[in-house]
């Protein structure tokens, strides 16, 4: 039988942990105040149901959470000028670039993207960061939330991926590949599968542990 996962309660109790985490710096370092900044460029009503979800999370836990919204005229050299700004601001500990922009200019997401420093992109979306995922060097980057989420629901279930035949159904930049390379270096055998994969029930059927992240409706 199935087991279902609250992944509000498992949220919940990793507020708690990261806010008796801040607690804990402030005990030796009183005026520790870490930072996080949201970058938005105009005003996709889910981009702002999002942005307000983490902007929450933040002041539950102790972080400063900024939204920095930007009017969808803005142009590429001053979306990135801002993110210069922030990555040599040093009250701002992390950065998130809102994706995807609402803009008018023609803006290349991937340059914007890459223009914040791996240091504070807590999204784990920079070139940089995507390839220490890769090659597993876990310890120097970070890694995207939701693949990050997926691997403590799978640990909270009480299931160890080592040795474990695992298939990841998605291979987006965000979710698909990133979770892949978690579980890989969790030492889970991974077969990543997607929407031309032909026989996707073999491979599903063959897995111990199956993670969906896709964006087709069904398809599993």
């Amino acid at each position: 039988m199935a087991t279902v996962i609250k992944g509000t309660a498992v949220a919940k109790k990793v507020r708690e942990a990261l806010r008796e985490e801040i607690e804990e710096i402030r005990e030796t370092k009183p005026d520790f105040q870490p930072g996080l900044t949201v970058v938005q460029v105009g005003d996709r009503p889910d981009s702002n149901v999002y942005i307000g979800a983490k902007i929450k999370a933040c002041k539950e836990i102790g972080i400063e959470g900024v939204h920095m919204k930007l009017p969808p005229s803005t142009t590429e050299e001053e979306l990135v000028g801002a993110i210069e700004g922030l990555n040599n601001d040093p009250n701002v500990h992390g950065i998130i670039l809102q994706v995807p922009l609402d803009c008018t200019t023609g803006i290349d997401e991937a340059l914007a993207t890459n223009a914040l420093s791996p240091a504070k992109d807590v999204d784990g979306l920079t070139d940089v960061n995507a390839g220490r995922l890769s090659r597993g060097d876990l310890t120097r980057c970070f890694t995207p939330c939701t693949p990050s989420g997926c691997m403590v629901l799978i640990e909270e279930a009480g299931v160890d991926v080592k040795g474990k035949n695992v298939c990841v159904v998605g291979r987006s930049k965000i979710v698909g590949a990133p979770m892949h390379d978690l579980l890989l270096w969790a030492h889970g055998t991974v077969t990543t599968c997607h929407s031309r994969t032909p026989d996707l029930g073999y491979h599903i059927r063959q897995a111990d542990v199956v993670v969906v992240a896709a964006g087709k409706k069904e398809l599993v």
